[in-house]
């Protein structure tokens, strides 16, 4: 399905809850299917730590036949959250003041910036609503920011994340953070183009690889295999493909910067409690947790559904963990379709 890869820059300066001001911010963003008279038939798609704008690449059974996306209906945009590489302001930006990429000096970066971001976008489209936001992990957490925040949203569908990000999750970033900071080539993240702490991103990739699986995926992948005439188990292998697959289309300091922007999520911070924030939210809300999800536990959707009025939970089966909404897309489309023909049921 094809769509179309915009990138631009934003008519009016972006500030960061930091006071950080962008005053002509490169934007990149990727559309599907047309506005309608109305200009509210939009499908916002929020994506993950490592994702971009191009969500048929990472999120393609929700565009197959028969999936959630006809862009005959819906007007669908996915927009490249700052701090990332994809074309959006980030640490590869060159700086205005000092002409240098910002690189470690480009300012912080909270979840609540790249939903205020991505706002200003849908205002410089002209959208006057948007039927729902979806979003898994970094996503989700977009996605739950708004639900409060903004009055366009009709519906939203948060995957596999909590109303914060917990002890757990934080010490698992760190350890990814730090992983980066001990190659030789970090330089306080200021490092040569041509010599970028690759060692230090994969191992990163490889600690976060671990944690977006489960046992049981990893037991039946590889069990105790070797490869073929190597002393190396087959996991191994596994893992150090992926850390150096990463590398070769990722940044280290974006992978900094959006980390400790997953770390910012807390739907309570500088709010009231969370119980009182999440019960002002009044549109529907889908849910959906995983049944093998290590790094965000069923526990905290489970949570969130108590905690958000008339909210609907449904649960994904799957041996694959947290990596399983990006995976099983045959039971994502079944809960989302079911959920939306509701929403467009009762909206008649």
């Amino acid at each position: 399905m094809s769509g179309k890869l915009i990138q631009t820059k934003l008519s009016k300066p972006f500030i960061t809850e930091s006071g950080y001001q962008f005053d002509e911010p490169d934007v990149a963003f990727k559309t599907w299917g047309n506005l309608n008279d109305t200009r509210d038939n939009v499908i916002l798609i929020c994506h993950a730590l490592t994702g971009n704008a191009e969500a048929d690449d990472w999120f393609p059974g929700l565009f197959e036949k028969n999936g959630l996306i006809n862009p005959d209906e819906n007007f669908v945009v996915c927009i490249n959250v700052p701090g990332s590489c994809y074309g959006t302001i980030g640490p590869q930006s060159i700086n205005p003041k000092t002409g240098k990429p910002y690189q470690a000096s480009f300012p912080e970066i909270t979840i609540r910036d790249m939903v205020q971001f991505q706002q200003q976008v849908l205002d410089e489209l002209e959208i006057k609503g948007v039927e729902t936001a979806i979003g898994g992990s970094m996503g989700g957490m977009q996605v739950l920011e708004f639900a409060i925040k903004d009055p366009r949203i009709r519906s939203a569908i948060p995957i596999a994340m909590g109303k914060s990000h917990t002890p757990w999750a934080i010490g698992i970033s760190h350890t990814q953070r730090q992983s980066i900071k001990n190659d030789p080539n970090w330089n306080e993240g200021f490092y040569d183009k041509d010599n970028p702490p690759d060692k230090g991103l994969a191992t990163a990739r490889m600690i976060a690889m671990i944690t977006y699986r489960a046992p049981t995926d990893y037991e039946k992948k590889f069990g105790r295999n070797l490869q073929p005439d190597s002393e190396i188990y087959q996991v191994e292998s596994y893992l150090n493909y992926q850390g150096k697959k990463l590398t070769k289309r990722f940044d280290a300091n974006s992978y900094m910067t959006l980390t400790r922007a997953m770390d910012s999520h807390d739907i309570a911070r500088e709010r009231a409690s969370a119980e009182e924030v999440l019960s002002k939210i009044k549109i529907p809300v889908l849910i959906i947790g995983i049944n093998s999800d290590l790094l965000y536990p069923v526990e905290e959707q489970k949570e969130l559904s108590k905690l958000i009025p008339g909210s609907i939970y449904e649960e994904i089966q799957s041996p694959h963990g947290h990596d399983a909404f990006l995976i099983e897309f045959e039971q994502l489309n079944i809960i989302i379709k079911k959920f939306l023909a509701k929403q467009r049921a009762e909206a008649i």
